[in-house]
Parts: C-alpha cells; structure tokens; sequence
C-alpha cells in the first residue's frame, strides 16, 4: 500500500451539474482517489474526533491531514478559475480541512441545524465534501428559499434573506426537531446529490445547502462504519 495518504485518480469522472433556477455550477467527481484505504485508516486510527462548539454541525471533526488538501487541491483548482470566473489574481487560500461524522440525534437538533443553511456570502468561497465509507448514507442536498426565491445568499441578499427567514421561524411554523429531507413550506429541494464511496461533490459557499440525513444509518460516532467524509473548506482572495 502506498504511505500517501491520497493519491488522486488521474482518471476521475469529472461532472458539471447546473443547478437550479440560478445555474449554479456544482461539480461532482467519481473514482476521485485511486484508494481510500490509507485516508479511512487515518480517520480511524490517528485522527481525534471531537465536537466544535463554535461550528453548527451536527456532529464530531477531526483535522485532516494537509497533503489531503495539497494533493486534491492540485488536481481541480486550475479549472475552479473558468467554471466560477474566479478573477486570475486572487489565489487559493485552504480555509479548513476536517474529517466528519454526524452524531446528533434528531430531538437534539437546535434550530439552525433544523434548516438548509450557507457557509459565507463571499463570492469566492468554496465547500467540498468527499465521501468516504461505502454504505447506504445520505448524500447532500442544495436548497431554494421559498419566500424570497433566493438559491444563493450574496451580500446584497443576506439582510433580506435573514429576515425572510426569521420571519417564517417566528410566526409561521417552526420546524420540526428532525433533519431536512425534502422540500418544505419554507425551502425547495432543487438538487439531491446521492452520497456514492469516493465521490467528491465542490459547491459555492453561499448556495444554501444541508446534509440529507437518514438517522438510522448516519448517526453513528464509529469512523469505520458511520458517514464519514472529508470536508475541505477554500476561498481565493
């Protein structure tokens, strides 16, 4: 086995979706590495889960290694520049890079992690997810809000947008205490993205986005058998 932690696939399967309403450009990679072996080995043996208080996901992370982000970086970040007309002189900063698993069960989910949610509403911010473990788990679902037709939340959105949804929380309906699945009275599922062994999905920050959750597969703190992903956060400035 090779000590690498990652090698990529110099033959992945490289997919441009546009989604939704707003033509969002979201890619999808499949056979992203060559082998997870080395990169689920770490996770299980080396990496110390645990939960962030000052983050709203629902679960525990650990650091991922930075080759992780070196070596995926180097494979798709030339093509970043075309497909979300990046200007040629900001360059890629690494924001965050964690292993992730999802541990919280339904009844204990605050509000926030009751809904779709955006990461930064600056334009040039990026999430990836890989998915790692084989098995049946949800994969990642993208949103539309329905009261202000809103898809992605850029600075000229997020006052009204804030509001909006503020407004519907507080005197409309609050939602239940369980993970978003499909579409609701307050936000739209326009893409799911099926979770798939080795399949790397990159999105915009600002489009409003969730995990999709089945509890009875998903909440798990075992690195070996739970959903367990690779989360690597980039922006260009």
């Amino acid at each position: 086995m090779s000590s690498k932690i990652i090698a990529i696939n110099p033959d992945f399967n490289f997919q441009l979706v546009k989604v939704g309403q707003e033509q969002t450009p979201v890619i999808i990679i499949d056979d992203f590495a060559l082998s997870l072996d080395n990169l689920i080995d770490d996770a299980c043996n080396n990496a110390e889960f645990a939960k962030n208080d000052n983050s709203y996901y629902p679960g525990i992370r650990a650091k991922l290694p930075q080759e992780y982000a070196i070596e995926s970086l180097q494979s798709i970040y030339r093509q970043l520049y075309t497909i979300y007309n990046i200007p040629k002189h900001l360059r890629l900063k690494p924001q965050d890079l964690f292993y992730s698993l999802i541990t919280t069960e339904e009844k204990d989910l605050n509000l926030l992690q009751r809904l779709p949610h955006f990461d930064t509403s600056r334009p040039y911010y990026f999430a990836a997810i890989h998915y790692l473990n084989e098995g049946e788990y949800g994969g990642t679902g993208l949103f539309r809000h329905h009261q202000t037709s809103f898809e992605r939340i850029d600075d000229s959105r997020v006052e009204h947008y804030l509001a909006s949804a503020d407004h519907f929380v507080k005197k409309v309906a609050t939602p239940p205490a369980q993970y978003i699945k499909n579409s609701t009275a307050q936000f739209e599922l326009i893409e799911y993205i099926e979770y798939k062994a080795n399949r790397l999905v990159l999105y915009p920050g600002n489009i409003l986005h969730s995990a999709i959750v089945c509890p009875e597969s998903d909440i798990s703190d075992c690195p070996k058998t739970g959903r367990l992903t690779a989360n690597l956060f980039i922006e260009f400035k």
